[in-house]
């Protein structure tokens, strides 16, 4: 049977941890490692966690939570902590606040793979944005492709960090680029996906949401950032041209829909 790694990494999140916790912990799937990467945060954050870990225990579940807490440099720097201290076949990254949409989300996923199968290099999904309360606002935007690779993300973020479940194996050697303030995510997927071309590897559709995602908006200042960072990471990767050209297409879709 395939093991989960989950990272969720906090700093000073205790008013959406909770739910994060109370959803991996409704997992009927036994084979799960839960990785807290906290940032040495000063709130409740920490005695929430304590509990979640003794409550979990006290179920006896299979379930293996551990808990860190350090300064870190940033939310991708602790990811990359969690991708090391990863030992699950899979690695996915809840965020504080985000959830699985069922109980038995992980338990589906899992029984999506056929015995003997080779195991994909990546495993995605849809993805619902919900509210603080964790209740739906509406489905992500952007959908998943039948058929992925490397070149889909030309058209955008098809598939959300959230419900994109890379192998652990190929994560290890593929860290997030800290030069990245806002857009590693993306970049990171990029070149998950550009590693399980040149290993000749698939990538499955499991066909369900696979993730809900809290919807925390950002500010305008940061927004102006991640958008220019976007486009010199998309340039990168695509070339300056055919970024252009896409961004022009964007713009153009956007005004079509009005």
């Amino acid at each position: 049977m395939i093991k989960f790694t989950i990272v969720t990494c906090t700093y000073n999140a205790a008013n959406a941890c909770q739910r994060t916790f109370d959803s991996v912990i409704a997992q009927t799937y036994p084979y799960v490692e839960h990785l807290m990467i906290d940032g040495n945060s000063k709130d409740g954050t920490l005695p929430l966690a304590w509990d979640y870990q003794e409550e979990n225990a006290a179920r006896e579940s299979l379930h293996d939570i551990s808990i860190t807490s350090e300064p870190d440099r940033g939310l991708y720097d602790a990811m990359n902590k969690g991708i090391s201290k990863a030992t699950g076949d899979y690695i996915l990254f809840l965020n504080a606040g985000d959830t699985f949409p069922n109980p038995d989300t992980l338990e589906q996923i899992a029984n999506g793979i056929g015995d003997g199968e080779q195991l994909p290099a990546v495993l995605y999904g849809d993805t619902d944005i919900v509210d603080e309360h964790g209740k739906f606002i509406r489905h992500r935007r952007l959908s998943p492709p039948e058929e992925l690779s490397w070149h889909s993300f030309k058209q955008g973020m098809l598939v959300c960090h959230q419900a994109f479940y890379a192998r652990t194996d190929i994560a290890k050697q593929v860290p997030f680029d800290l030069k990245y303030r806002f857009s590693a995510d993306v970049d990171w997927c990029i070149r998950i996906m550009k590693e399980a071309e040149k290993r000749e590897l698939p990538m499955k559709n499991i066909g369900m949401v696979v993730a809900n995602y809290l919807d925390e908006g950002m500010t305008t200042n940061n927004h102006k950032a991640s958008l220019m960072e976007r486009f010199q990471l998309m340039s990168r990767h695509y070339g300056f041209f055919t970024t252009l050209s896409m961004h022009f297409w964007f713009v153009l879709r956007t005004f079509l829909k009005k």
